[in-house]
């Protein structure tokens, strides 16, 4: 059997030769290992049990849309595997944090569906929600620019109801198997280990550049969205299409979201970066003192409904993760709040320790046929077997329904109930034991499915480029620009030339200024022509402004932070005023001295800081005021720290109110001769007033070109 020539100097080396086993022709390497060499002269793709592979991208599923079936060996044993990489920790959301609360149901929903807890307006269930980053280790800083997990488990009467979620609507991938693949890219290389909780490397992007239904999901994890502000500012989604069923088994489409109520707050790159060496707890440390102090976070569900008419007609597939419905075109409904008001009792016992399944759903919710949620039910148990150390995971308190439940499961690792009597086994004679209701019982939607047994990615998932440009086009001209320097910083990061060119054929097919601006930042010599695209990017979309954070930002101060810096002498009633007005509006002062200790006001009290001036940047708050003395600023004008703290601010956008003893510090900055009408005075009430009327808008974009934000170039030093 004739085989081409390998590239690999291993296999083309004199001391290898060919062996016949099995009427097989198999090449022996330098080790003694055997090969059996694909069409290309590649090794063929095997099974662990050595079974050659003839697809490696598609689920086997029936029909191009239909659901995944369980005889899909390959697929059970690559996710099987991948499942139990680690050990204990999480292969991917490792670093979370988590909180109980409730939800409340707004109005009854029996209409569309017959889950017990949308049949009560005003009931509360208890809830458990986990935030995570997804890509670095459990120790790794908490504002890494990455996708934020939205894991949301309610305790409903009727079992327990997981809506394992991101707060990103779409995904890398439209086919579960690729999971190990694109999850594998973008941890730290395998031979070095590093980098740690960053995309910015050669083997991520070599897989997304040579993975075009990614580039929706590069628009998003490439915008401020993947660097939030806190949890509190976030949204979530459920990613898929789920079906609600009601008592009629009518079933209608249903996307959800979790809607902050706070509205939408993000970084800046430049000050992520400085934040993580300040507080690499930043978001962790937001949601406990946010909760222990009563400011309790609060988000909006809301859902798009829609029917199977409504699937057809829609211009993308529904059952593709890549793709999502402009909130403009389906407006979102309502249907509940979230609330936040308990911080777990223990970290380990709650948290690290809970479980989330996507195939957790409770008597009407059903899930649609989306091959990316179909891998998710069948992977999920898996993990939860492998990393808490048995099938008994859901005795632990943190798991198990608040409701009554009833089954014949007994024994295995760490059982902590067992049936009781002698019947542990249905149906039995003995009129004992719990039995299945018809009637209450789960019923899956009958879908009619028909198809071939085929491993096929439907033509309708074929359009990879047209809804990440309109994600690009829908952001604001900051949000724009952030963009492009995201991009531009991680491929700076890749070292072979040709991935960067393979980016830049990508980004042309979604907007041509964005492929030349960050070609010409990375100093590529010549453009690459644009990618082949099985279907071309359409212009017809229309931008929607759901999708920028500026666009739908809050308008409002409310939980957020205002730093002020003082100084020994300070005017005890100007701080006073400035304090209260803050504390109207629902945010938070902390203050920052040169020492923690504290300082002696004009009127002789001492006021105890926050923070001392080296360990409180600016970083850490929303906006900054400068309430000095004539006497403090001399020695508070030689400080680094406190002249890095007014330059961070100037150029992260923020609001500055300062007074007039304050101004040898903003001269010392650099930023005096480029103040604006972010940087406001506050001679007395009338300032104070102006200064706080101006917070809700939270940034001044307008200073942002002149600052070059996001690179590490404050304003000149004077």
């Amino acid at each position: 059997m004739a085989r081409k020539p390998s590239t690999n100097p291993k296999k083309t080396s004199a001391a290898s030769d060919m062996v016949t086993i099995h009427d097989q022709q198999l090449h022996r390497g330098e080790g003694g290992e055997l090969h059996q060499f694909a069409e290309d002269g590649h090794d063929t793709l095997t099974t662990a049990q050595g079974a050659p592979l003839a697809d490696d991208q598609n689920t086997l599923r029936v029909g191009a849309r239909g659901p995944a079936l369980i005889d899909d060996f390959h697929f059970r044993e690559k996710i099987f595997h991948f499942d139990h990489e680690r050990i204990p920790e999480r292969v991917v959301h490792a670093r979370g944090y988590g909180a109980h609360g409730f939800f409340e149901t707004y109005e009854p929903l029996s209409d569309i569906t017959r889950a017990d807890i949308f049949q009560r307006a005003g009931e509360k269930t208890p809830v458990f929600v986990r935030f995570s980053t997804v890509a670095g280790n459990k120790g790794s800083f908490d504002l890494a620019r990455d996708v934020r997990g939205f894991a949301v488990k309610l305790y409903t009467k009727e079992g327990n109801w997981d809506l394992v979620g991101n707060n990103i609507p779409v995904f890398f991938i439209q086919d579960p198997i690729k999971f190990p693949d694109v999850v594998h890219a973008a941890k730290q290389e395998p031979d070095r280990a590093f980098p740690q909780a960053q995309t910015a490397h050669d083997t991520f992007w070599d897989f997304i550049s040579l993975t075009p239904e990614s580039m929706h999901m590069v628009m998003w994890i490439m915008s401020d969205r993947t660097i939030p502000r806190s949890f509190r500012f976030m949204e979530g989604f459920g990613v898929h299409t789920f079906r609600f069923v009601n008592a009629d088994d009518k079933s209608t489409f249903v996307k959800f979201h979790w809607k902050p109520k706070l509205g939408l707050q993000s970084v800046a790159w430049n000050e992520a970066v400085k934040i993580n060496g300040a507080d690499p707890d930043y978001h962790r440390r937001d949601l406990w003192q946010s909760i222990q102090s009563g400011n309790f976070p609060e988000w909006e569900l809301c859902v798009q409904l829609f029917d199977q008419d409504f699937a057809d007609n829609f211009d993308f597939d529904i059952l593709d993760p890549t793709k999502i419905i402009p909130e403009e075109i389906l407006p979102v409904r309502p249907i509940g709040r979230l609330v936040l008001d308990r911080m777990p009792d223990n970290f380990f016992a709650e948290t690290e320790q809970v479980a989330f399944m996507t195939q957790n759903v409770p008597p009407g919710i059903d899930f649609s046929n989306d091959p990316l949620l179909q891998g998710r039910n069948f992977s999920y148990l898996d993990t939860q077997l492998k990393r808490l150390g048995g099938p008994n995971f859901t005795h632990l308190p943190i798991n198990a329904p608040k409701c009554p439940f009833h089954n014949f499961q007994q024994d295995g690792h760490m059982a902590m109930r067992n049936p009781v009597g002698r019947v542990n086994y249905q149906p039995n004679s003995f009129g004992e034991g719990p039995r299945e209701s018809p009637t209450r019982g789960f019923r899956h939607f009958p879908s009619d499915e028909q198809g071939p047994k085929v491993r096929l990615r439907p033509e309708s998932f074929a359009d990879h480029y047209s809804q990440a440009r309109q994600f690009y086009i829908s952001q604001t001209p900051p949000e724009q620009r952030h963009i492009a320097m995201a991009l531009t910083f991680e491929l700076s990061k890749v070292e072979t030339l040709v991935i960067r060119e393979r980016m830049i054929s990508h980004l042309l097919n979604i907007d041509e200024t964005l492929a030349t601006t960050v070609a010409q930042k990375l100093g590529l010599q010549s453009m690459p022509a644009p990618a082949d695209a099985a279907m071309p990017t359409r212009q017809d979309l229309e931008p929607s402004p759901a999708l920028s954070i500026v666009e739908r930002g809050p308008k409002r101060f409310e939980g957020r932070k205002l730093g002020i810096l003082v100084t020994d002498g300070v005017d005890a009633k100007l701080l006073k005023v400035l304090t209260a007005a803050i504390e109207k509006e629902k945010a938070v002062v902390e203050l920052i001295a040169p020492k923690v200790g504290g300082i002696v006001a004009s009127d002789g009290k001492r006021i105890v800081a926050h923070h001392m001036i080296d360990g409180g940047p600016s970083v850490l708050f929303d906006a900054v005021a400068l309430l000095t003395s004539p006497e403090g600023i001399e020695d508070l004008v030689n400080e680094a720290a406190a002249r890095d703290f007014v330059a961070d601010a100037f150029q992260h956008c923020k609001f500055i109110g300062y007074d007039r003893s304050a101004a040898p510090l903003l001269a010392k900055a650099g930023v005096a001769d480029a103040l604006d009408e972010g940087t406001i005075a506050l001679p007395g009430e009338e300032g104070i007033a102006a200064f706080v009327a101006e917070l809700g808008k939270l940034r001044v974009w307008a200073r942002e070109p002149s600052i070059k934000l996001g690179k590490a170039s404050p304003p000149s030093q004077k």
